[in-house]
This record gives C-alpha cells, sequence and structure tokens, in this order.
C-alpha cells in the first residue's frame, strides 16, 4: 500500500483530496502546518508528499528545501498543491524543488491519475 502525506492547513482542501483518493487503497496521512509535515516525513518516509506551497508556519518551498537536504527524502516524490497561476506553477514547483505540480482548485476527476503518476516507480 502507497503512503501519501498531505501537508495542508485548509481543512476544505485536506478533505476533498481524503475524498478524491480514499478508494484508491492509499495510506493517507495529514499534518496542518510544514514543521509537523517535515517531521512526518522523516517518520513515515511516504511515497508522495503533496505540500500546500502556503502554510502557516514555513512556507511550502522552504519545506521542500529542507526535505530536500536529508538524505532520507532527497529522492522522495514531492508535489506541490498552490494557487499559483496555472501558467508559472509548474516551473515555480521545479525551480523549488518540486517532482510536480497541481493547481488549486483540483479537478477530481484527472487527480487520481495525476497522484497515480507520481507514484509509478521503476524500482
Amino acid at each position: 500500500m502507497k503512503t501519501i502525506l498531505q501537508i495542508e492547513d485548509n481543512t476544505a482542501n485536506k478533505l476533498l483530496i481524503e475524498r478524491v483518493l480514499e478508494r484508491f487503497n492509499y495510506r493517507l496521512l495529514h499534518a496542518e502546518d510544514g514543521e509537523t509535515g517535515f517531521n512526518m516525513a522523516l517518520e513515515e518516509k511516504p511515497d508522495l508528499i503533496l505540500v500546500d506551497m502556503g502554510l502557516p508556519d514555513i512556507d511550502g518551498q522552504t519545506v521542500v528545501t529542507l526535505m530536500r537536504q536529508v538524505p532520507e527524502l532527497k529522492d522522495a516524490a514531492i508535489v506541490a498543491i498552490t494557487a499559483w497561476p496555472a501558467d508559472t506553477a509548474l516551473e515555480m514547483a521545479l525551480r523549488y524543488g518540486c517532482d510536480g505540480c497541481i493547481t488549486k482548485p483540483i479537478d477530481v476527476k484527472t487527480f487520481p491519475a495525476e497522484i497515480a503518476k507520481y507514484l509509478t516507480t521503476d524500482d
């Protein structure tokens, strides 16, 4: 079973993502701020980390930078979940060390397939 850590401070966004993904047999974890998310990622070593870029304590960019400096997390799949403008979101997410970007509001029809592509591994 693949583990997904969602670092998201907005309850409505958290619940929507959980509701969309719950039927896919993922183990879903949640942190509501960057510090908690960073610590959970270290402890749980999730297969995928979804990071809101606008967190209340440490911004998502800093959380991703910190994760990329830790040997156990430097190769983790990290995807920005952001309300940044779609035309610049992916470029910004990649610059910050993310593997990809999903813009808000999420499209519930395409979201599961977007998540699945980050969980496909060749190893």
